[in-house]
């Protein structure tokens, strides 16, 4: 089974067939998929300018999607690899339970719907890297009340996604299921009580 690099130099060979680079950029989100397969594709299309179900796109377009999704990708290992020297010298330092951002970052190991979207259709618009930025500084902070993506004040509690964990805070206006440890447990509540947020 090819990995993301070897899949994103077939993406980029002119030599190989146009369907072909094309399966390889689709290939590469088993990889890396922030939104999740469907809502990282999508996103990709639009951001790239083409459209999901486009079997001949533009070999540049398509060159660009993968560019998108290669500093994405970088965003997310560098914050892995600094999760895991973390663990490491907190383990030394005695430190075995992990903490609910841990647990989080569980579910999410790999990069693979850091940032759920359930419906393919509505994701963040911003280059993924920004996305991914922005939820690792959430991550970093003290919980807050707002989606740490967009600072939508909609969030709803939604269940039976198609993602572990299968219910969970989805921003209205991104569509994101926000990562219940960036959220304080005020925020939490009003959105399982179906309450729209407001800023303080």
């Amino acid at each position: 089974m090819a990995g993301f690099r070897s899949l994103a130099r077939q993406v980029r060979d002119p030599r190989c067939d146009l369907a072909l680079r094309r399966y390889s950029l689709r290939k590469c989100l088993e990889r890396f998929a922030p939104y999740g397969h469907r809502a990282t594709w999508d996103h990709l299309c639009s951001r790239a300018g083409f459209g999901p179900e486009d079997r001949s796109p533009d070999p540049a377009r398509l060159v660009a999607a993968l560019v998108e999704l290669e500093e994405a990708r970088s965003v997310w290992l560098a914050y892995e690899a600094g999760f895991a020297e973390r663990r490491k010298k907190e383990k030394h330092d005695g430190l075995r339970r992990p903490g609910s951002v841990d647990d989080w970052h569980r579910l999410t190991w790999g990069g693979f719907g850091v940032a759920w979207c359930d419906d393919p259709r509505v994701h963040p618009g911003e280059p993924l890297a920004e996305v991914l930025r922005r939820l690792i500084s959430a991550l970093e902070r003290e919980p807050g009340a707002v989606c740490p993506v967009c600072d939508g004040e909609r969030l709803v509690w939604k269940y039976e996604l198609d993602h572990e964990p299968s219910t969970g805070p989805v921003c209205v206006d991104c569509g994101i299921l926000v990562p219940r440890p960036v959220l304080t447990p005020e925020a939490l509540a009003d959105a399982r009580r179906g309450r729209q947020l407001v800023s303080a």
